[in-house]
């Protein structure tokens, strides 16, 4: 049975990640209203009205912020291939940033996409072998290694993409997936420090904007949120599966199941009506559950609910005695956000 404990590093800087997003996120509201850069509604949106739509850019801020403050305090690892999950992630949000700012085409952005997971690929975050049933650990041809994990980083940065479509849901599900593989990375032997102070950090940032994102929403993630958030978890997933040598490496499965179940489902549907996986539409699970009658935050509660059942689950399976800290955090990030929240409406009456 390993100890789990958290370390002051991961603490502080989800909290001041936290606290920073609190204060970012308004300014960013401000500016875009200013400066015409809104979410406008259409025929496959939900949302009725324009809504900022550079909350990514707050998300980023926050995380890069927060790392020179863990410099500053001298708890910043110096370890290797932290320079390729940062590097990686910054060029996904500028990409996403570009999309969110002037509109780019799909296969322009999967193009560059691909780029940026061969670069980070090149700087050593590679999946290297599987455990394969019946067979054990078989180590992966170059090629193969470059094409599994390629297809892995891109794949799961869409998957959380493609979820971003009902207010509070993709910054929920980034924030539980982050999480429970900070969490698992903390109960390695030995940890895997880099892993979780990102994974720590990412969770406080995506809660500090989703104060802002909860229906009804004042601003959304756009593209460079998403990618942002969806390639850090798919990297993070990458460093746990390069330190796992059992069917156990296969648990980011679980952690990411609600992003996963939903590209899967998506781009098949389009394949199979002759379309593009590409081109969007409204058929997701969120809007599905919408059509079937939930609310906005019903439809969220429902997916969130299953993503911290499977991120349990996935805890339990990497380590079991990770399970309790899990509940732990997931009960504390959630009374942050509801008294946060509460007082914000508090404040929205007294003006009134």
């Amino acid at each position: 049975m390993t100890f789990l404990q958290l370390s002051e590093a991961n603490i502080i800087g989800a909290v001041i990640a936290f606290i920073l997003g609190l204060f970012l996120v308004p300014l960013v509201i401000t500016f875009s209203e200013k400066n015409g850069l809104m979410d406008n509604p259409n025929e496959r949106k939900i949302h009725s009205h324009p809504i900022p739509r550079l909350g990514g850019a707050a998300i980023w801020v926050c995380a890069i912020l927060s790392f020179l403050a863990l410099i500053i305090m001298s708890y910043y690892p110096h370890r290797a291939l932290l320079s390729g999950l940062l590097l990686g992630s910054s060029l996904m949000f500028l990409l996403g940033l570009i999309d969110d700012i002037y509109g780019l085409e799909a296969k322009f952005k999967f193009t560059i996409q691909i780029t940026i997971a061969s670069i980070v690929f090149c700087l050593g975050v590679k999946i290297t072998s599987i455990f394969i049933p019946f067979i054990g650990m078989v180590t992966l041809h170059p090629i193969l290694s470059y094409l599994g994990t390629t297809a892995w980083i891109v794949g799961i940065s869409n998957a959380v993409n493609f979820i971003d479509g009902v207010d509070g849901l993709a910054g929920s599900v980034i924030t539980v997936s982050s999480v429970t593989l900070g969490l698992i990375a903390v109960a390695l032997v030995p940890a895997d420090t880099v892993s979780a102070l990102i994974a720590f950090v990412l969770a406080g940032s995506m809660m500090g904007f989703l104060t802002y994102n909860f229906h009804p929403a004042k601003i959304f993630m756009g593209d460079s949120g998403a990618l942002f958030g969806g390639f850090l978890l798919a990297a993070l997933s990458v460093m746990y599966q390069m330190k796992s040598t059992d069917i156990k490496m296969y648990v980011p499965l679980l952690i990411l199941a609600v992003p996963i179940i939903d590209i899967t489902f998506s781009s098949l549907r389009r394949i199979l009506k002759g379309t593009s996986p590409f081109v969007a539409d409204a058929e997701h699970i969120h809007h599905k559950l919408l059509k079937f009658g939930l609310s906005q935050n019903k439809a969220v509660l429902v997916l969130v609910a299953f993503s911290i059942l499977t991120g349990g689950l996935a805890t339990y399976i990497a380590a079991s005695d990770t399970t309790k800290y899990f509940l732990y955090a997931v009960i504390i990030s959630a009374v942050m956000i509801i008294l946060n929240r509460h007082a914000k409406i508090g404040e929205g009456k007294q003006e009134e």
